[in-house]
């Protein structure tokens, strides 16, 4: 019946109502407007209670285990990473100012579009409905944005680990059964007290369970593969031809098995290596999510995970027959009803706001799960086609019309699909990456195939033939179509690279035939996978058949196409496309565990367990020497706490009560000091939530066009160091500053006239080395 996942999207419900109100200006960002969200909420929690009031009841009574379950789950995994973050709650480095600065830019915006803090005037251009329903929680409670930053990360966590665990609790309940519909079965089914635990993989290999690069630490500071020549140089071919960064270099000594130094544990995240035709390393990212919650950016792809979830049952529900009925279109009938479609689209519209490309991939498995079980009812044929187009094209377009506020104000700097020629993932990255998950999932498939006999081999292969063909020659038009649209762009790559188009070409396609065991191992996943589909089952096994074939294709299609972005290569497509394969292949894998454990007799079964043993063990390496790592071994210096403001305080707190202050005062554009992204500049637009004059000045470049900073970093630049008064007021006046700060860091970036402003503005604030001025 959906419980595990009824957070989530009572959440979704909550923040959608309450920005739609906001954006409208039906209610104001305040408390009032949030109650007005929740009230309604609350209308359709009733109305649905009371249209089925005895189901719910019936089913209440026979699930109390699995409610009881759920439940604990929730507190369990809330509560752990609540402890984790006070033991490291610091909102510093990476992206974490950037998503604080959206917090608490949110929160602090008297209207919606909510404005963004570090380009004054301007609303936000970036996909931030995680950031509105942080905000939402932080308002509602009284938290103060820097402890909400923390405590959302634990919801988040704790969301996803109920989510996971209703999605395969489900499967397992589901299978081997027909075509299961919930809205057929019984209402009152009881609570399957045989797959209580068992459910409790999917958190597990969501969450917990990492790559094998954690493992592959422990090896290398021990100093195996190794050799310590007698002239004192220290080689490796294994590690050399590994070719992961940060384990290329000699171990430290004395050796040992524990990894200590700095940020060892960042290595994980980028296992790929990407190489141009030059020999120029190109960063890419892989993260997992035990790496998201270690490091613990508040980032979309995290912010969006339990609505990842709430998705994939949503494609679930959809497959095993849910929300029955008819609509009626002018092009062709929809074979469900009016409250499964606005679902579909709420869910799908939402993702789109959370972290926009995950539209395209759960959108693509809730329709292949509904075309699935179209064929299992009806057979396959071009239909089934006609299936994807039918519900695919008007949930898109309900799920754009329903977020259109968003749309509006979203200004993109993607610029197109670009073909992916001279980067593939090596095979030995992708068992790295992947090793954890592939090991079950192909004992799975081999169980499976022992056991029937797959009937789709020959559709199979010429499907997944024509897919390799359609990429390649995707790749080749579209590289075709850049010569002729932009020569220019193409002429700076081929000189970049040293090399005319057919050396580019000959020698891509070598590097591709060389690196052809990522793509064999990918294939030897993806062809049993798709003929077993092609057996007319709907059940569990199918389902999870389906989430094993979006996974691979989503580990496949970086190699042959990646989205341009300011990047300039391949980094946000890998990292975006397997963090979503994650989702998906860690709930196959849990599902195949599951089912080979309880399936497998004898030798067989005695074989599985070692290798699921070695699996957990290299898996969990990581998340046990990590965390201690990170925590610094959970002895925190100044005790635990989950709001980062006390480290402002205790760091410099002459400027953290010059933001109090501010906090304060009347709203109005703040000047400070402006510098490098990853650094302390726009330190008082993050943390005081008024809007500045330019914080990071390259993140504003990858949200909306560079050309809108105009000489916002050279006025500011001015108007701390000009003597002329009427300069500094006109730069005052151009950008409506109503308050100037002036602190350590405005005097080390600048020579600071201070004279001037004590001259003609009123000093409102002062403690020590902090002067806030405020424009009359």
């Amino acid at each position: 019946r959906g419980y595990a996942l009824s957070r989530a999207f009572g959440l979704l419900i909550w923040g959608y109502v309450f920005w739609l109100f906001a954006s409208f200006g039906v209610a104001q960002n305040d408390t009032g407007g949030l109650l007005l969200g929740l009230v309604i909420l609350g209308g359709l929690s009733a109305w649905a209670f009371v249209n089925c009031k005895w189901e719910l009841t019936n089913w209440l009574r026979a699930n109390r285990r699995f409610i009881i379950s759920t439940e604990v789950l929730f507190l369990l995994a809330f509560g752990l990473m609540t402890f984790i973050r006070a033991a490291n709650p610091e909102i510093v480095g990476t992206e974490k100012p950037m998503e604080l600065m959206f917090i608490n830019g949110i929160m602090n915006s008297p209207t919606f579009p909510p404005r963004d803090l570090w380009l004054s005037g301007y609303s936000i251009s970036y996909y931030h409905f995680g950031y509105v329903m942080a905000s939402m929680l932080a308002l509602f409670t009284g938290v103060p944005a820097t402890m909400a930053f923390n405590l959302m990360i634990a919801l988040i966590f704790g969301l996803s680990a109920i989510g996971a665990y209703g999605i395969l609790y489900n499967l397992l309940a589901n299978r081997q059964s027909g075509v299961e519909s919930q809205e057929s079965e019984e209402h009152a089914r009881p609570h399957d007290v045989r797959n209580t635990v068992p459910a409790l993989l999917a958190p597990l290999f969501l969450l917990i369970v990492s790559n094998v690069e954690g493992f592959l630490e422990v090896l290398h500071r021990r100093g195996l593969f190794w050799q310590f020549n007698a002239d004192g140089s220290v080689t490796s071919r294994f590690w050399t031809w590994l070719d992961i960064k940060g384990l290329t270099d000699a171990p430290a000594q004395p050796l040992q098995w524990i990894p200590e130094h700095f940020w060892w544990w960042w290595h994980a995240s980028r296992v790929a290596q990407d190489y141009e035709l030059n020999g120029t390393w190109r960063e890419v990212i892989d993260e997992f999510p035990f790496f998201s919650y270690l490091l613990s950016d508040l980032h979309p792809h995290v912010l969006a995970m339990p609505f990842n979830l709430l998705a994939v049952a949503v494609a679930l529900n959809l497959f095993f027959g849910g929300w029955r009925g008819k609509i009626d279109l002018f092009f062709g009938q929809l074979r469900i009803n009016k409250v499964g479609f606005f679902t579909l689209a709420l869910v799908l519209g939402g993702l789109a706001f959370l972290n926009t490309w995950d539209i395209l991939i759960a959108g693509s498995l809730i329709v292949f799960s509904y075309a699935l079980a179209r064929a299992h009812e009806s057979g396959w044929g071009w239909e089934r086609l006609e299936d994807v187009l039918l519900l695919g094209a008007p949930v898109a377009l309900a799920a754009f019309a329903m977020y259109l506020p968003f749309y509006i104000g979203f200004d993109s700097q993607a610029g197109g699909i670009v073909p992916s020629f001279m980067f593939v993932t090596r095979g030995a990255h992708i068992w790295v990456m992947w090793g954890t998950l592939f090991v079950p999932l192909f004992a799975y498939l081999i169980y499976l195939w022992r056991n029937r006999t797959p009937a789709g081999w020959r559709a199979s292969l010429f499907t997944t033939l024509g897919l390799l063909i359609v990429l390649l020659l995707a790749m080749f038009v579209i590289g075709l179509l850049a010569q002729w649209l932009k020569p220019d762009l193409v002429k700076s790559i081929l000189e970049g690279q040293g090399r005319d188009a057919a050396t580019f070409i000959a020698e891509s396609m070598m590097r591709r035939l060389t690196y052809i065991g990522s793509l064999l191992t990918l294939l030897a996943l993806f062809v049993p996978v798709l003929a077993f589909l092609f057996r007319s089952e709907n059940n569990s096994s199918a389902f999870v058949l389906l989430l094993i074939a979006l996974g691979a294709l989503l580990i496949i299609g970086p190699d042959f196409l990646y989205l341009r972005d300011n990047f300039g290569w391949r980094i946000n497509t890998i990292f975006k496309f397997y963090y979503q394969a994650w989702i998906v292949l860690s709930l196959a894998s849990a599902y195949g565990i599951i089912v080979l454990l309880r399936r497998l007799r004898g030798a067989a079964n005695v074989v599985f367990s070692v290798v699921f043993a070695l699996v957990l063990m290299v898996g969990l390496t990581y998340p046990a020497l990590s965390l201690p790592n990170k925590t610094n071994n959970f002895k925190p210096p100044f005790g635990y706490t989950l709001d980062d403001f006390e480290r402002v305080q205790r760091e410099n707190p002459d400027e953290a009560a010059g933001m109090r202050w501010l906090e304060a005062a009347p709203d109005g554009v703040v000047a400070e000091a402006v510098g490098g992204a990853y650094s302390s500049y726009a330190r008082i637009s993050i943390y005081t939530g008024l809007p500045t004059v330019l914080g990071w000045d390259n993140h504003e470049s990858q949200w909306r066009d560079q050309a809108l900073q105009g000489t916002r970093k050279s006025d500011i630049e001015m108007l701390y160091t000009t003597n002329d008064w009427i300069t500094t007021q006109e730069i005052i006046n151009r950008y409506h500053i109503r308050y100037i700060f002036v602190g350590n860091l405005e005097r080390s970036t600048y020579p600071v006239n201070e004279e001037k402003f004590n001259r003609f503005l009123k000093p409102v604030f002062q403690q020590g080395s902090v002067t806030v001025y405020e424009v009359p």
